[in-house]
């Protein structure tokens, strides 16, 4: 799964990080998420505790609560599972990469134990956010509703400059 000298797939799609309901960032109760602050993307309301990777990529950053990519056409993008639980000091997340692994689109990132976030009284929202928007992203489509995770839910696209 994350062989060495693997190659980045050239996958434009997006998939579902999560299974439950996909969301828009507007409807996200965080203002920094739903106000785009930290760039465009979608939210999952998780119902599973796997997360797996929106897309296809090289893993830059693992935090237990985010997981941060590298598209082949240089999108950064960011899973941050649930909304402020850097608080929670990674004890929830069980992750099963690390940094500069390769991993394509479905792949298990982390697992997460629901409860203990919801002990902390903490939402699970889960997000996909790309950091770049403003350098980088040209445009993203992505269809709300339900999902599963590593279902392809749309697709964003890269500026070629």
């Amino acid at each position: 799964m994350f062989g060495f000298g693997k190659k980045i797939s050239e996958d434009e799609h997006v998939y579902a990080p999560v299974t439950g309901e996909v969301i828009p960032l507007d409807k996200v109760s965080d203002p920094v998420f739903a106000q785009k602050m930290m760039g465009d993307g979608y939210a999952v309301e998780p119902n599973a505790s796997k997360i797996v990777s929106p897309v296809s990529g090289k893993v830059t950053m693992v935090q237990g609560h985010a997981i941060g990519l590298k598209r082949f056409d240089d999108l950064e993008l960011l899973v941050h599972i649930g909304i402020d639980t850097v608080s929670l000091n990674g004890k929830p997340f069980t992750t099963t990469v690390k940094e500069g692994d390769i991993v394509d689109a479905g792949d298990d990132l982390v697992t997460v134990n629901w409860e203990q976030v919801e002990e902390a009284g903490l939402p699970k929202t889960t997000l996909v956010l790309i950091t770049n928007t403003a350098d980088k992203l040209e445009s993203i489509t992505v269809h709300y509703g339900p999902a599963v995770a590593g279902q392809q839910l749309g697709s964003a696209k890269a500026r070629r400059d």
